[in-house]
């Protein structure tokens, strides 16, 4: 398989045994416990499934979530917090930051993580596919689909769920707004890309297509800044990739827009901008190989393996010397000194997250079963502080393997 995208790592997470000896005083209280403990074994499990679909990953995502609801939300409607909610410590590690957790004993902490490891497995799920050379119109849809799912499950924790944690986030951890910001802006650049690969394929106007490869690149651009001020150590790597997409999607846009400027009898622009596509094209085959060679977590992609991409470098070849010989021969015109300006607005084709909102709260929970826990019944030394600095186990993903680039 050819990675087409770059991810990181999924965030890995201590066991949760949900055994509430004493406060869970009857057989409901006993059988949610139970059931949080199982289905969020079973989700875990899923992450790491390589066989698991969107409409398994739902339906476990809403066992779970409609289950751990009932530690957060009150049962009346109102805002009062539940008296469940600071009941369980939960460990989870960061993306990029290796195998020390944080933790923090709020059921709205395992909520969000959680929540942000479903969106990443959104993203991994799309990659899988992506990174066939022979993709159907319809996994492409699956891929489309599964980045903007990614992107309004990333936005829906940033804007509803992560301000409600009592314990701010610290600097370079994934619920930071920095972070969070990067992961959404990647899923729409990458659900674009199915969708300039899509116009390509039907031919589309070369306007259209060249708008829509600059507003990507613009996307894959915002994404880096937005990671500029983090280490270098973790975020280095995750950056090369987005610099090299931000420059494929330039060559991209200056081709195409050279297509459209060679259609108006603009020769000697189109040239200047097949030129300008082809210093893109080359700058983007080499931050591929320094991408390769960078070392940070995550999958290495290999781009420039890929049909896509090589398809594009023969692209840019045959029109600028088309648009050469047709001003020899035709226009005479003059070649700018200047590159055209790309001020390309694309009207069709932009991708926005798709809306997301957690399950509602399970039937299991009612004012009886939640009467049923009874906190006084804690052992003392619950309460103890958690010790955020134990290792937890990675993860093993089935796609994680690390790779080199290479040139064929």
């Amino acid at each position: 398989m050819t990675h087409w995208f770059h991810r990181n790592p999924l965030k890995a997470t201590a066991p949760v045994p949900f055994n509430f000896y004493g406060v869970a005083t009857t057989p409901a209280a006993s059988k949610i416990c139970n059931d949080l403990r199982l289905s969020r074994t079973r989700l875990l499990e899923l992450f790491t499934d390589s066989s698991c679909n969107p409409e398994m990953m739902k339906n476990a995502t809403d066992l779970y979530f409609s289950l751990l609801q009932g530690f957060i939300l009150s049962l009346d409607g109102s805002s009062q917090e539940c008296k469940l909610r600071y009941i369980q410590n939960f460990k989870w590690t960061d993306t990029l930051q290796g195998h020390v957790p944080s933790a923090q004993q709020d059921a709205v902490f395992e909520l969000v993580s959680m929540g942000f490891n479903v969106a990443l497995w959104y993203t991994k799920y799309a990659s899988r596919l992506a990174g066939k050379e022979d993709i159907t119109e319809d996994e492409a849809k699956d891929v489309h689909r599964s980045l903007k799912i990614a992107a309004g499950i990333f936005k829906h924790l940033k804007e509803s769920h992560i301000p409600k944690l009592i314990t701010p986030v610290e600097k370079g951890r994934d619920l930071e707004a920095r972070l969070i910001d990067s992961y959404i802006v990647q899923c729409q650049a990458e659900a674009q890309e199915v969708t300039i690969a899509r116009a390509i394929e039907l031919k589309h106007n070369p306007g259209l297509i060249a708008a829509l490869a600059y507003e990507t690149a613009n996307f894959y651009q915002k994404a880096d800044q937005t990671l500029s001020s983090l280490d270098p150590a973790y975020a280095g790597k995750w950056r090369k990739y987005l610099n090299l997409k931000t420059c494929f999607y330039m060559a991209y846009a200056y081709c195409y827009h050279g297509q459209t400027l060679l259609a108006s009898d603009k020769c000697g622009e189109a040239i200047r901008s097949l030129q300008e596509s082809e210093k893109f094209f080359a700058k983007a085959e080499a931050l591929c190989k320094e991408y390769g060679e960078t070392k940070g977590p995550g999958t290495t992609a290999k781009p420039s393996g890929h049909l896509f991409f090589r398809k594009l470098g023969t692209l840019i070849k045959n029109t600028l010397e088309k648009c050469q010989r047709e001003n020899g021969f035709i226009y005479f015109q003059k070649v700018p000194a200047e590159a055209p300006q790309l001020e390309l607005k694309a009207n069709y084709g932009l991708v926005e997250p798709v809306p997301f909102e957690f399950p509602a709260l399970n039937a299991h929970w009612t004012p009886e079963t939640l009467n049923a826990f009874d906190l006084t019944k804690r052992p003392k030394d619950d309460t103890a502080k958690p010790k955020p600095d134990e290792e937890v186990k990675p993860l093993k993903e089935p796609d994680i393997k690390p790779q080199k680039d290479s040139f064929g």
